[in-house]
């Protein structure tokens, strides 16, 4: 089976690469390799790679900023996803297409299924619902995946930053009223290519790694686990803060846990803790 990933200098991309299983065959191009709002450029990769699957794991991830920079963040998580979705469909491949937990307000008082009304509250949100409706529409066979507060040992994420953080200060304040589930990017990559060699239905789908956790649980558990592993020299106090003490320039759910049980039902992917995986990316940082 030949694949064509985008995004592959990224978190999720760099993971689908170390992990694509055996039988797949993978094309895998970056921002210098692809300009993916560009029709023909995508049309002749998809051509090139002759894959029958086109799993994007490009978007525009500076929720913040996307606040000001708001062209850039539509160009990348809205107009090219249909670029990629309208080329998938007459090359004869299927597009999965990766979302996010902040297409949702965080007014709910249960995890999210797929089926639940979205509303954004930022501009990212707002242009990554745009960007699945695009693959919906396209009639590619899209499957969206939604997924939350990513991380990986390598690149810009919350995980390495805390570390980064701790090591420095002498303490670290951090949001406690956020609720979601951190999601380790290889276990992420190892569900969609699950999905894609269980051929899963088009439609919306959920995965992120189980447990719950808020923003300042995930980095107590941070320092608990990279000091236990020799990646910090010592612990430092973390005091838990409410977002209003925390003002960013994008509004974010103070709730987003997704309901992943309809994805656990069709694949046979390892659905873990998050923090047995965060302990998985640790051991990857760990001194040789």
């Amino acid at each position: 089976m030949k694949v064509l990933v985008t995004g592959a200098g990224g978190q999720v991309g760099h993971e689908l690469v170390a992990t694509a299983p055996d039988g797949i065959a993978v094309t895998a191009v970056n921002r210098a390799d692809l300009d993916i709002g560009d029709a023909a450029a995508v049309a002749a990769a998809l051509a090139a790679s002759g894959a029958r699957w086109l799993v994007n794991a490009a978007a525009y991830t500076a929720v913040d900023r996307a606040e000001s920079d708001r062209e850039a963040a539509r160009t990348i998580n809205d107009v090219a996803v249909g670029t990629l979705a309208t080329a998938a469909r007459a090359a004869g491949a299927r597009l999965v297409q990766l979302s996010t937990d902040f297409v949702f307000d965080g007014r709910s008082s249960r995890a999210y299924r797929p089926e639940d009304a979205p509303n954004p509250l930022s501009v990212y949100g707002r242009t990554k619902l745009d960007g699945e409706r695009r693959a919906l529409a396209a009639d590619c066979g899209a499957i969206v995946l939604r997924t939350s507060w990513v991380y990986a040992a390598h690149g810009r994420n919350f995980a390495l930053t805390m570390l980064k953080l701790l090591a420095e200060r002498d303490r670290v304040r951090v949001v406690a009223d956020q609720i979601g589930a951190p999601t380790w990017a290889r276990g992420l990559a190892r569900a969609i290519w699950a999905l894609v060699r269980a051929d899963a239905a088009p439609g919306i789908l959920h995965w992120c790694d189980l447990g719950v956790a808020s923003w300042y649980d995930f980095a107590v558990a941070i320092q608990d686990e990279g000091f236990a592993r020799g990646l910090l020299p010592r612990r430092v106090p973390i005091e838990p803060i409410a977002t209003a003490e925390y003002p960013t320039p994008a509004e974010r759910p103070a709730f987003s846990l997704l309901d992943t049980r309809a994805t656990r039902d069709l694949i046979d992917a390892p659905a873990l803790h998050w923090r047995h995986h965060l302990q998985g990316m640790l051991d990857d940082r760990r001194p040789a």
